[in-house]
């Protein structure tokens, strides 16, 4: 069976406040780069998967049911060869 690799990046929602990112600026701010007016942290997910004709519904529900918190946060899949 072929193999299929996902991305998937998983940010917080507008809106939901981000403590680790304003500490990262805060920090960032300190150091004297003072250029960056904020920082969003996100989550990276590399999935090496089977390729199957359902692959995309999989992954969503991973995504849903288990990356992700769909109340705070978003996500968004790549895949790539």
């Amino acid at each position: 069976m072929s193999k299929s690799k996902a991305i998937v990046y998983i940010h917080l929602k507008d809106g939901v406040l981000d403590p680790q990112g304003k500490s990262i600026a805060q920090a960032m701010g300190n150091m004297g780069y003072n250029e960056f007016s904020s920082v969003r942290s996100g989550r990276y997910f590399e999935l090496e998967c089977d390729s199957r004709p359902d692959l995309d519904k999989r992954i969503d529900e991973v995504c849903r049911k288990l990356l992700s918190n769909p109340v705070i946060e978003t996500y968004r899949v790549e895949m790539v060869s």
